[in-house]
């Protein structure tokens, strides 16, 4: 039997984007090979402009400092940067991140690592406090362009860059890293440029996030940001994310809890609907936070150093998945990345719109 002329011209409907998490929530640590693997699943979820990792707990010997990775269009550009961290902090090891030559890999940056303390007297920002101040340092040198800040945290660090995942990971020698939280990303940009800044994970401090989907709010949440001097470099509409929960948890005191009704609180129509509580409580975040509401579609995964959230925009228009495994929890596009490297899980479900799913580790 002769197939129709259009028999293979269909569209696979991938919902754009991969993203993997997992935490052990006794902190034990899961080999760099699990996430790659994860990925590798996903790999036409995106086209090789954009992968990336996080991992926490991979610098024991530098717990107590901030770990800066850098990515320079040249030594010139790094030795720029280099002398405005010193002018800042005080360097207990510089060095490069460790990678090796990939063939996929074209023309990185130069990448390098630094483990930071601030300086007792900080000038410029005296009386900050000292989170404010590294967020400061950040994005001072990200937004004189050259030397980009991809990753500010203690203890954890992000990877990532243009390839896929696999690639990126063969880049950085991740299968070298063990770390008790993981996520991962595979890019498929679609309104903003595939470069090596702009792939995922977004981080500011221990927050990192990776997201599948688009946030159409970009523009009304980059103004709002920018009232709290937050400056974005990295060309991608995600960037809003990290430095929102910045923001929201760390200098507001939201909770995960609230910060999820802010990013994907229900329509105006559901709210009148409820019961006077709660009608209140979401009446006050819309009107409070409003500029800080992503819309678009969106599932994504939200890191810090003792916490893994998962969630989709308040009508699930991507794909998220959480199972259960002993102390692991694991996040993905898809339950077939799980299945791969744990076939034998506990508990499988798909969250609803807008319900967060949040798990923190026990130690």
């Amino acid at each position: 039997m002769k197939a129709p002329s259009n028999f293979w011209q269909f569209d696979k409907d991938i919902s754009g984007c991969g993203v993997f998490g997992v935490i052990d929530k006794k902190k034990n640590l899961i080999s760099g090979s699990m996430p790659i693997s994860a990925m590798c699943t996903m790999h036409d979820r995106g086209n090789g402009l954009g992968g990336g990792f996080a991992a926490y707990g991979i610098y024991p010997d530098h717990k107590d400092e901030y770990a800066f990775h850098l990515m320079c269009d040249d030594q010139a550009a790094l030795d720029r940067a280099e002398e405005t961290i010193k002018e800042y902090f005080e360097i207990s090891v510089s060095e490069p991140i460790p990678t090796r030559k990939v063939l996929s890999i074209k023309n990185p940056p130069v990448m390098w690592r630094f483990f930071v303390t601030p300086k007792a007297r900080r000038p410029q920002w005296e009386g900050l406090t000292e989170e404010d101040y590294i967020v400061n340092v950040v994005m001072l040198i990200n937004r004189r362009g050259g030397a980009f800040v991809f990753s500010s945290g203690k203890n954890m660090g992000a990877f990532k860059g243009v390839g896929f995942p696999e690639d990126i990971a063969d880049f950085f020698r991740l299968e070298e890293y063990s770390a008790y939280i993981w996520t991962g990303h595979n890019r498929f940009p679609t309104n903003t440029p595939g470069w090596w800044g702009g792939a995922h994970p977004f981080t500011i401090l221990d927050w990192a996030i990776v997201h599948n989907g688009e946030i159409s709010s970009y523009g009304i949440n980059r103004r709002y940001l920018c009232q709290h001097d937050y400056e974005c470099t990295m060309m991608t509409d995600t960037e809003v994310v990290a430095y929102l929960l910045d923001l929201l948890i760390r200098k507001h005191g939201l909770s995960y809890e609230m910060v999820s009704k802010v990013f994907a609180p229900p329509f105006w129509d559901e709210i009148d609907r409820m019961g006077p509580e709660d009608r209140k409580l979401y009446e006050n975040l819309r009107m409070v936070y409003g500029p800080a509401c992503l819309n678009g579609p969106f599932a994504i995964l939200v890191t810090d150093a003792n916490t893994m959230m998962g969630l989709n925009d308040r009508v699930k228009l991507r794909p998220l998945v959480i199972a259960e495994k002993d102390s692991m929890v694991f996040m993905s596009s898809e339950e077939s990345s799980i299945r791969e490297v744990c076939p034998d899980l506990d508990r499988v479900w798909a969250p609803k719109a807008g319900e967060p799913v949040i798990v923190k580790v026990e130690a």
